[in-house]
């Protein structure tokens, strides 16, 4: 099966070949003989009932400073000249992301977009999430101050975030005793008009936040990040470091529990996030992880997710 693939991503020059996932499921389509494309989120247009993009052909090595060849760019019909749309550019998850997701559905199934488009709208990070409060810790989405300040006065040491923020920006720890919350809720309010999340502050996040790989419904591998001294967030882009881990029965269960409702909306690749015994976020944007799991595990998810993509690809035939 040889399938054109057209990548809609950030810039390809930038991104670090040791650790992004995009480039590995680059690399593993081409190794099957897929035919790659690569173009900017800004490069789609509409008109005419088609789906348009500037594309560039694409080729991709493990070479650091060379590690792409990019052709002329050209106008690409997504509905009739791509197979698969891998929808892979990072959040936020702001309007024009959500845009996007409304042009790509015009072609999906029949140009098959990994995540299914539809659903990536419908399910953004820290909302989808709360479709399953019983495995959620405590948790407030509001803009309302006394609803805010009610929750912490339960909860006392609470984690405050934007809803639609990625990469760990804009999140704040409130311990007891900290002035900051409301000059930190004026920030928010300023910037913008979308509620805030508030959870109770987990601290076992200081042994870790579990990435959890889930590829149609099912747990692959998982990586665990630990934050820096001094630092609440795990994530990768603020230091958090990366050690092996297995799934505990509490993970596998959390993986059990949302393993159907990812297989049925079409969300082929998903990372969530877990501390603890809570389960805080089902990312579905642009997942990560992919490398560091498979140095650790001696794995290859992005085989196993090119097989998914492969297999509904021929179901939706």
């Amino acid at each position: 099966m040889s399938l054109a693939v057209a990548i809609q991503m950030d810039p390809i020059d930038s991104i670090d070949i040791d650790g992004d996932s995009t480039f590995v499921l680059a690399l593993e389509a081409q190794r099957r003989g897929h035919v790659l494309y690569h173009y900017l989120p800004q490069d789609l247009a509409f008109s005419g009932g088609q789906v348009r993009a500037r594309a560039r052909p694409l080729q991709v090595r493990r070479e650091k400073g060379n590690h792409f060849t990019l052709g002329e760019p050209r106008t690409m019909d997504l509905g009739t000249e791509a197979d698969v749309v891998l929808m892979r550019q990072d959040p936020p998850f702001d309007m024009a992301y959500i845009t996007a997701t409304h042009l790509l559905e015009h072609i999906h199934p029949k140009t098959l977009v990994v995540n299914d488009p539809v659903h990536v709208r419908n399910a953004p990070e820290k909302l989808f999430v709360a479709h399953f409060p019983h495995l959620m810790p405590p948790t407030l989405i509001a803009s309302d101050m006394a609803e805010i300040r009610a929750f912490r006065a339960e909860y006392k040491d609470i984690i405050v975030k934007p809803l639609y923020g990625n990469g760990g920006a804009g999140v704040f720890h409130i311990a007891p005793g900290d002035d900051n919350l409301n000059a930190l809720l004026e920030m928010f309010t300023e910037r913008s008009r979308e509620p805030v999340m508030v959870q109770q502050y987990l601290p076992q996040v200081r042994a870790g936040d579990k990435r959890i790989i889930l590829i149609d419904g099912q747990a692959a591998g998982a990586v665990n990040r630990v934050p820096q001294e001094g630092e609440a967030r795990s994530n990768m882009h603020v230091g958090g470091r990366a050690e092996p881990s297995d799934l505990t029965d509490r993970e596998r269960e959390i993986c059990a529990a949302i393993g159907p409702a990812l297989k049925e909306r079409g969300l082929l690749f998903v990372g969530i996030d877990v501390i603890g015994p809570w389960l805080t976020e089902i990312n579905v944007t642009s997942p990560t992880g992919l490398q560091e799991i498979d140095r650790f595990m001696g794995v290859s998810l992005e085989s196993d997710i090119w097989d998914a993509i492969e297999r509904r690809y021929v179901e939706t035939r």
